[in-house]
């Protein structure tokens, strides 16, 4: 009997031009190498995998996925909300799973369960090509870096045009769209007022859509945690009119009976949150019916390994999930996987400026997005490796701890 593969090398890759994010790349005895990704905090979870992460991993036995979370996620109190210790088990663990998947030559979604669908339905989420972590600062800084020249400038579109934005999407096959108008108008009050001026303001793309395409597109509403609940109820009742398809996030996810509230307070839909990290922290939501779809950030709430936990225990719930993508290629890939084998899968987020553009940059395959459906990912594994020229790039900087 052949003696079990183990894990001889961590690697983690960064470059400035994405300085958000970090890329982990795990090798093991056999020949194998797992691609992983997160963002946020990249110095912190880059010494995090090098140091605690990779004194307990290295020389394991790289085919035990689930005790390894189990260990990383208690050893590093991987409890409820995203941060340094989510994000680096999230993105070892999808390292590990497209290593597995790897060795028995099998694509992603077959070894979680095989397909649930021929493909899923995408919306696009109308950020600008630097939107979130491609820039220093977030999304707050992304959201202002307009380019015109360029065809996808989704975000300055919808706070300008959102009802020629919604044409154009839908003719390139999107039948959903995310949008944020919202978020402006909660610096000056740090969310705990919004104006009946900023309300008509805000609204105002709503109005735009439904007058340009009618109910033909579905229209969510992101608002980012940053009102309380007061006046997210104000902006719900405002929005209502237009028929949005979700409110998400409404209010920050540190009082799940506040979330309750907000719920029962509309009959449009709640989701909720990519700011949530474990099934335990899931488990209050669940129980407390806090939401009406669960949405979870695969590189955030503890890889592929918690995302499957967390969708099976809310189709115990007869709730359905959408996975989010704001983050990056390899996350998007392992995204998709996902929402093809969950059978509660409801819909996939997805960014066309990213996919045109940088995300291309980093990786060599994307999942196929046509006529507003992503298709299976074709390969083994998550079906994605990091491209020769983002890693023979001089800027590109790795990182590796050795067995």
């Amino acid at each position: 009997m052949s003696s079990a593969p183990v894990i001889t090398r961590i690697e983690t890759f960064r470059n400035p031009e994405y300085p958000l994010i970090v890329w982990v790349r795990i090798h093991s005895s056999d020949g194998h190498v797992g691609l992983g990704e997160t963002s946020f905090a990249p110095d912190a979870v880059e010494a995090n995998i090098h140091s605690d992460i990779a004194s307990y991993l290295l020389g394991k036995d790289s085919n035990r996925l689930d005790i390894h979370w189990d260990i990383l996620a208690r050893r590093f109190k991987v409890q409820r909300g995203r941060g340094v210790d989510s994000s680096s088990v999230s993105a070892i663990d999808m390292a590990l799973w497209d290593l597995y998947a790897k060795r028995v030559n099998q694509p992603l979604y077959q070894v979680l369960g095989g397909l649930a669908r021929d493909r899923i339905r995408v919306y696009n989420t109308c950020a600008g090509y630097s939107y979130g972590v491609k820039v220093k600062g977030g999304w707050k800084a992304g959201q202002i870096d307009y380019r015109p020249e360029q065809p996808y400038e989704d975000y300055h579109a919808f706070m300008t045009d959102a009802g020629e934005l919604a044409d154009d999407l839908l003719a390139q096959g999107f039948t959903a769209m995310k949008i944020w108008p919202f978020d402006k108008h909660a610096n000056d009050s740090n969310g705990q007022f919004i104006h009946a001026t900023e309300l008509e303001e805000a609204t105002e793309p709503f109005r735009k859509i439904r007058e340009k395409v009618g109910n033909k597109m579905d229209v969510m509403v992101e608002m980012h945690s940053l009102w309380n609940l007061s006046s997210a109820k104000r902006i719900a009742k405002a929005v209502e009119p237009f028929n949005p398809f979700w409110f998400e996030d409404p209010i920050p996810m540190d009082n799940i009976d506040a979330l309750v509230e907000f719920r029962k307070s509309t009959e449009v839909a709640t989701t909720a949150s990519e700011t949530v990290a474990s099934r335990w922290a899931f488990r209050e939501m669940f129980e407390k019916q806090a939401m009406t779809i669960c949405m979870f950030d695969i590189s955030w709430v503890g890889g592929i390994s918690e995302s499957k936990r967390i969708a099976g225990m809310a189709h115990a719930y007869h709730m359905p999930v959408a996975p989010h993508d704001c983050v990056g290629p390899v996350t998007l890939m392992f995204s998709v996987h996902l929402s093809l084998n969950a059978p509660n899968a409801l819909i996939q987020e997805t960014v066309r400026a990213y996919n045109a553009t940088w995300y291309r940059d980093i990786v060599d395959r994307l999942p196929k997005i046509e006529n507003g459906y992503a298709y299976p990912p074709e390969g083994i594994g998550a079906g994605t490796e990091l491209l020769d020229t983002f890693l023979n790039d001089p800027a590109t900087t790795v990182i590796g701890s050795d067995l």
